[in-house]
Formats: C-alpha cells, structure tokens, sequence
C-alpha cells in the first residue's frame, strides 16, 4: 500500500490524534552513541550532530539538553510519500496562526511536534482545516 496521493483527500479524511506526553529535541555531538535504553520517537543524523526526539522524561533520565518543548499530533491518514502540499497546507494554516511547527514524515503517517502550551489549538486549527476541505 503506497498511501494517499490526492491533496483534498488528504485534508479532508486526515483525524489529527494530539498522543500523551511532552516531547523535546536534544542533540548530541558526533560520535556521542545514544545513551542506553533510550527509545527515540526520531533519530536524525546531520553533519553537526545527531537530533533525537524523545520524551521530556527520558531527555531529562539520561542527562541531555533539549529544548523545544512539544506536543505529538500524529495525522491518522496514509499519506503517499510523494503526496504533493500536504504538509505545505498544514504548515501554512499553523503559521497563520502565529504557530511553529516541526514535521516529521514516517513511511504510514505525518507526525507534528508543535508547542505544548498550545497543542489543543493546533488540533481546533487542524480539524477545521480538515472540515474546509471537505467542503
């Protein structure tokens, strides 16, 4: 199964899923191994050091410094990896709310990690966006 291609099929049949817990983005110098036991959401390696998203928890159990403390909203469609302005329409929609977001593509779904203290109204700015394209 490859996912879903169409843009309005995809706003329109998305049900944003805002998960348990608070996230934060840590970084660790290259060639730092990952401490033990540590169960990323996201690793991520650039030239400068590798990104994890973990909880604010475990960030905080394994003694890294983080920062960017987030909610998880998952978009419980099967976005194609080759969907065409998916994200770019949702990104658009929090930015004219006056919101940052960082995205995350998995192979089945799209992950947004947006602030914690304003989680719910990214989820109110997601379900109408949602509702406006099924119109």
């Amino acid at each position: 199964m490859s996912g879903e291609t169409d843009l309005r099929t995809l706003l329109a049949s998305m049900t944003p899923e805002l998960l348990d817990g608070t996230y934060v983005f840590a970084t660790m110098a290259p060639g730092v191994s990952q401490p033990e036991g540590l169960d990323p959401v996201m690793v991520f390696h650039e030239r400068e050091g590798t990104t994890l998203i973990v909880t604010e928890e475990a960030a905080r159990e394994a003694g890294l410094t983080a920062s960017f403390r987030c909610r998880m909203i998952t978009l419980n469609v099967h976005s194609s990896l080759e969907a065409v302005g998916f994200l770019a329409a949702i990104t658009a929609r929090l930015a004219a709310a006056g919101m940052g977001v960082n995205p995350v593509s998995g192979f089945y779904h799209d992950h947004l990690f947006v602030p914690a203290e304003r989680a719910k109204e990214a989820m109110e700015v997601l379900r109408e966006l949602s509702m406006d394209s099924a119109v």
